[in-house]
């Protein structure tokens, strides 16, 4: 428990770095060279590693389904946020929407995962995105500079974080592979389609600045290693539903960040969305859990009765002895 403890509170603090990483690196360049740039350098960091210490056959079906899994969790999500960034939207308006995460989650992971989700799991669900709606709410109520389909992408992104982790989870044991191995093949897919797309916009030059560099060397040592590889720990120690629960706290923990970082103000309201989506968080993971439905009711009255008139129901008696073969038995009477 204390493992998955940890593994908890960093999840929520690298996969926040991704936010801080974003700001730091579009300060330099667009959004996708900083985008390329990161999965060029993960691909060649994990696929060296991977080459040198764990080379072996990799199943075909296991290298397509983390193939889609990438491209949905990593290219989709990360395309969605930063490039509604880049377009204006802002970024409390995207958290709040990322923040719709762990109300989906809890929707779909019952018929697609059989996780079901209790009364009080609800309330704290809610609980916390009105929470996360007080952390941003000041950057909610700023004017509007975006394009209109700009607002889309925020949604577009969490529905693929959403649709990334739902394929990895149903694809069966023949295609779960070790996490070092899934993000390997998760960040080389994602380095293509980021190159694909940098290079149809441009983006494939290298900036000189030495800020850039610090903000690639950020999300790929963090956001990338730290966030991705945490986020896949969690979902398989605990549930897909946990996971999605401590994204709540993701928002608050940006908002620490900022202040520390670039001197960001922090207002009343905000430090009480941080307390607020705190207790949420602690309240949801902490609810008791379902109780399994019982393979079968013996309310009914035909179990009831197979039950008592089945001849297999009770045990045999620790006196009984097996008759004497050679004595013959006796006839069965019509009536026993």
């Amino acid at each position: 428990m204390r493992l998955d403890s940890v593994l908890s509170a960093c999840f929520v603090l690298t996969w926040s770095s991704g936010f801080v990483g974003a700001a730091l690196g579009t300060a330099h360049s667009g959004a996708w060279t900083l985008l390329a740039w990161r999965f060029w350098i993960v691909a060649a960091l994990l696929g060296g590693w991977w080459l040198l210490r764990r080379r072996h056959a990799l199943p075909r079906r296991a290298v397509a389904v983390h193939t889609v899994v990438g491209v949905l969790s990593q290219g989709v999500y990360l395309a969605g946020v930063v490039w509604s960034a880049e377009l204006g939207v802002p970024a409390g308006l995207a958290a709040l929407v990322a923040a719709l995460q762990p109300l989906a989650t809890a929707v779909l992971s019952r018929p697609l995962l059989g996780e079901q989700t209790t009364g009080p799991q609800w309330a704290g669900l809610a609980a916390g995105l009105a929470g996360v709606a007080l952390v941003v709410g000041d950057d909610v109520t700023g004017p509007a500079a975006a394009p209109t389909l700009a607002y889309a992408l925020p949604f577009l992104a969490m529905a693929g974080l959403v649709a990334g982790t739902f394929v990895e989870r149903r694809a069966g044991a023949s295609a779960r592979l070790p996490v070092a191995d899934s993000l390997v093949i998760q960040g080389v897919a994602s380095a293509a389609v980021f190159t694909v797309v940098a290079g149809t916009t441009g983006g494939l030059t290298v900036p000189a600045e030495g800020g850039f560099w610090f903000a690639v060397t950020w999300v790929v040592v963090l956001s990338t290693f730290g966030g991705y590889g945490s986020y896949w720990l969690v979902v398989r120690r605990r549930s897909v539903n946990h996971a999605a629960t401590l994204l709540y706290l993701t928002p608050p923990t940006t908002m620490l960040a900022g202040f520390a970082l670039f001197g960001d103000t922090i207002t009343l309201t905000g430090l009480t969305g941080l307390a607020v989506c705190a207790a949420a968080v602690t309240w949801v993971l902490r609810a008791p859990a379902p109780r399994p439905r019982p393979a079968r009711a013996m309310s009914e009255p035909g179990a009831m009765m197979a039950e008592c008139s089945s001849t297999t129901s009770s045990p045999p008696r620790h006196d009984s002895r097996p008759p004497d073969p050679a004595t013959p038995r006796p006839p069965s009477s019509p009536t026993s």
